[in-house]
């Protein structure tokens, strides 16, 4: 293969990235607007202002359309997660920013993630990338403990809060957030950091 063919396939890969890239945002902008119930090829074609064949070509059925909305959110929640665990600080305080920053600006992408997360008890296809965040939670409080019933009162407190939080039930307040991860990890912990 020469040197000109591996650009044009190159080029043609970084197209197709780009086109895809475009068709998951207008498929996360679907959700944000009607609901994860508004999206189909054609809604999704509609706000990517391309056709609907074009959709079908990257996203063949519905549920890999909603895979691929979904997993995008959930690498950035991985992202985040990861810099929280690798980063200097505490973590808590890391997950609880986190957590208080879904309520900001990230409210619509959040919001488009949990709404896609509860749809994967109705769509299996979406369970495994649904699981993730609750997996980079557990890889944050392994971190912290070895005491796998402390790792999983923390995955469950911060899943509670993300929407506890969405729904306007609890102050986007890190500090608060923050004292309710250290006493679901370990009470103990928090009567020390309150």
């Amino acid at each position: 293969m020469g040197a000109d063919e591996e650009r044009h396939i190159d080029g043609r890969r970084a197209r197709g990235s780009k086109r895809r890239a475009q068709i998951i945002e207008a498929t996360l902008a679907v959700v944000t607007r009607d609901g994860a119930s508004g999206v189909t090829h054609r809604t999704v074609a509609a706000q990517a202002d391309i056709t609907t064949s074009l959709i079908t070509y990257y996203f063949v059925t519905l549920d890999d359309l909603l895979v691929a909305a979904l997993a995008s959110v959930a690498d950035t929640y991985t992202e985040h997660i990861r810099a929280i665990i690798d980063g200097p600080g505490d973590n808590l305080h890391g997950l609880a920013q986190l957590i208080a920053d879904s309520a900001g600006p990230g409210r619509d992408r959040a919001l488009a993630e949990r709404e896609l997360a509860t749809m994967a008890a109705r769509r299996p296809a979406l369970a495994e990338v649904s699981r993730r965040w609750r997996e980079n939670v557990a890889e944050l409080g392994a971190a912290l403990t070895e005491d796998p019933e402390a790792i999983a009162s923390l995955v469950a407190t911060s899943d509670g809060l993300c929407t506890a939080v969405l729904i306007n039930n609890v102050p986007a307040d890190p500090e608060y957030i923050h004292r309710l991860l250290c006493r679901a990890l370990n009470p103990a912990r928090a009567t020390a950091a309150g």
